[in-house]
């Protein structure tokens, strides 16, 4: 999903781009720390936060006491992949940190001294954002290929089930989960594999017990808009949000080959809008029946999946779904009906953002090459917002996309990004934080009148909710791509992008030290 050239090609593209990120990060180490005290503390178990995706974390760190926090322990990250050692958002439960890197390796660690408890090794390189969710004494995830379940005192294996039906498809999401099912999506990509003909995102409801497959959602048809041989598309990064009502919601990935092949340019292969790449959808969450879609970006050509989790937010008596994605794009939709309340562009945009309508309408001479675009394949909103409740908080990136040919394409830089807050009932901007060095490419994470924020040269912020003014800040010992774990009165961090003399590590920091 990030930018590159098809098939291992695209390995060599993202191991550069980490090297570029990680190389801007300072090397400033961060010393251990073990005061002996127990902290006694809890998270949801749920990767953003709760079932409704909020990241708005029950804790006891806010702006009066933030200056407080100082290094309780770290804790190495081993992993060696071209993505990084870590691209997920840790799990806090009952004491513990679950945590998954990015070898799909996955550890509990105790939070209070950072030790670790048990370790289940799969040595499966993955891209992520990966990721677990511990519920009903469980540890669920899974690898490139296959869902898990794992016993969540002892890390013993329960089951596991292969879910990718051919070598071009793969994993990278944390499982969703409620009400004993599980929930894992394949996407048209791997690690050696990019958006290769015939890759079919789908989406599995699994029995938790058992891992036994319930029903599944094709979110692209499996005959691929009539060219399988070409085509290809969909899926989930992250966990659908649930409204406890019976219907899940989650937002679909783009569409390939893009912008197009040479033979079929602009994507001509695939022709029409090509649903369900770039929606939020809400389906039954017993039967995995459609309720309703938005699309996004119709027939989009430039990468622009609409990945991010959904948030559901309740605005003033009305149920809102808000979603984002990498159109640089948030919107929000009524959850009952799926009409649009309003919809708002951040970051820089530079005139592409109908070129997908315009080729599906088939008014190609309005499009030309070489082209620079706004935003890129890593530009707008990759990782997850989160809410207090009254704003939403996105983590926005400002980066080209130089469009070539149709098959050739490269992301020339700089990168650079910003945080806004939008106001959930209008989608009115509150405040706007400029990062001009290094993007937020790591989740945002509420606790109580505070918003944590990563940027990818490492540098972790809070900032205050109201108005946007920097409460505390400190440098990771690498970069970062990750979110931010808040529970009690820890925060934990991962740093897994690490350049020459940095040290991949998890961060884990509490008031008092």
């Amino acid at each position: 999903m990030i930018v590159g050239t098809p098939g291992r090609g695209y390995v060599r593209a993202v191991a550069a781009l980490v090297a570029l990120l990680a190389a801007s990060a300072a090397a400033t180490g961060c010393g251990g720390s073990d005061s002996g005290e127990t902290v006694s503390f809890d998270g949801s178990g749920y990767p953003n936060g709760d079932l409704a995706n909020t990241r708005n974390e029950r804790a006891a760190i806010k702006a009066a006491n933030v200056g407080e926090l100082g290094v309780a322990w770290t804790l190495p990250l081993t992993a060696e992949s071209a993505f990084g050692a870590y691209a997920s958002s840790p799990i806090v439960s009952k004491g513990v940190v679950y945590s998954q890197d990015l070898a799909s390796n996955v550890q509990a660690i105790d939070a209070n001294n950072g030790d670790v408890l048990w370790t289940k090794k799969y040595e499966l390189p993955d891209h992520g954002p990966n990721g677990v969710v511990v519920q009903d004494g469980m540890v669920f995830g899974a690898t490139p290929t296959s869902a898990f379940a794992l016993d969540q005192k002892t890390g013993k294996q329960v089951w596991s089930v292969e879910l990718i039906r051919k070598e071009v498809e793969g994993i990278d999401m944390a499982p969703g989960y409620h009400d004993g099912t599980v929930f894992v999506s394949t996407v048209p990509v791997n690690v050696s594999e990019f958006y290769g003909g015939g890759g079919v995102g789908i989406l599995w409801a699994l029995d938790a017990k058992t891992g036994k497959k319930k029903w599944s959602f094709d979110t692209v048809p499996k005959n691929l808009w009539g060219n399988p041989g070409v085509n290809s598309g969909g899926g989930l990064w992250y966990p659908p949000a649930f409204d406890g009502k019976g219907s899940i919601y989650f937002g679909v990935g783009n569409p390939g080959p893009f912008p197009g092949s040479e033979e079929e340019p602009w994507g001509a292969s695939r022709p029409g809008p090509n649903l369900y790449t770039d929606a939020l959808v809400k389906l039954d969450e017993k039967t995995g029946k459609l309720q309703w879609y938005h699309q996004v970006t119709p027939h989009a050509l430039y990468d622009w999946d609409f990945q991010n989790p959904p948030i559901l937010v309740d605005a003033g008596g009305r149920e809102l779904v808000l979603g984002a994605g990498k159109s640089g794009i948030v919107l929000a939709l009524d959850a009952k009906s799926g009409k649009p309340v309003w919809e708002r562009k951040v970051g820089k945009h530079n005139g592409h953002d109908d070129d997908g309508l315009l080729a599906m309408r088939g008014e190609t001479s309005k499009l030309k090459l070489p082209t620079l675009v706004y935003p890129g394949s890593l530009g707008g909103v990759i990782a997850p917002m989160a809410t207090d409740g009254k704003n939403v908080f996105v983590p926005v990136i400002n980066g080209p996309l130089e469009v070539i040919s149709q098959i050739e394409r490269q992301e020339p830089g700089p990168l650079n990004g910003e945080l806004v807050a939008l106001d959930v009932k209008t989608g009115k901007l509150r405040w706007r934080h400029e990062f001009p060095s290094a993007p937020p490419f790591g989740f945002t994470t509420v606790s109580n009148d505070l918003v944590f924020a990563t940027t990818s040269d490492g540098n972790l912020q809070a900032f205050e909710t109201g108005n946007g003014r920097l409460a505390w800040q400190e440098k990771l010992p690498a970069g970062t791509n990750a979110g931010v774990a808040v529970a009690g009165e820890m925060v934990i961090a991962p740093a897994g992008l690490a350049a020459e003399g940095q040290t991949a590590q998890i961060v884990a920091f509490r008031l008092g030290g």
